[in-house]
């Protein structure tokens, strides 16, 4: 299921007005969106090359998946923050459908702020991994050997990126709902 995409259009519509953190957010939204497409492109252009250069060409590539893994996993956790802005995130409507309004909307604002906690955590792992791999100088262990800190930092943003997000929508919510001020 769709997580109600149809009714997210309408709540938007029937949404206060933004803040300037949600428009800032849904500019860097968009633009991540716009560099993840053009990294899944690059993905993808570099595994056909692989192809084509070991099938006919007999040439060895040992870069090239760990490239295309870089590029597609950036692109993910890039990208899930602009995916999550419209409750595009996969979810199971089954109970959800059966709830009275008021048993749903304390369901979603519980889910988003389980959801909030552990992206927040994931993201604070992330920073510390990624500093880490700043500090001593990690690098992939393939014959290729690209610091590892390229990969951690699309997924330190990408997480950032995500926390606030839904940390905007749990905000948003509360206020729509009287709760915050």
């Amino acid at each position: 299921m769709a997580h109600g995409l149809d009714l997210v259009e309408t709540e938007q519509a029937a949404a206060p007005a933004a803040s300037a953190a949600d428009r800032v957010i849904a500019v860097v939204n968009d633009l991540v969106v716009r560099v993840s497409l053009v990294a899944l492109i690059a993905a993808d252009l570099v595994l056909t090359y692989s192809v084509i250069v070991r099938y006919f060409l007999k040439i060895s590539t040992d870069w090239q998946d760990e490239m295309s893994v870089f590029l597609i996993v950036g692109a993910v956790f890039m990208s899930s923050a602009a995916v999550q802005a419209l409750r595009g995130h996969v979810a199971i409507e089954a109970i959800s459908g059966l709830l009275p309004p008021r048993a749903k909307m304390i369901r979603q604002i519980l889910v988003d702020l389980a959801s909030f906690t552990f992206c927040a955590f994931f993201a604070w792992k992330s920073w510390t991994l990624l500093l880490e791999a700043l500090e001593e100088g990690y690098h992939s262990g393939s014959t290729w050997g690209p610091p590892l800190w390229i990969p951690y930092s699309l997924m330190t943003v990408g997480m950032t990126l995500l926390s606030v997000q839904i940390l905007l929508q749990v905000v948003h919510e509360l206020r729509r709902r009287g709760r915050l001020q």
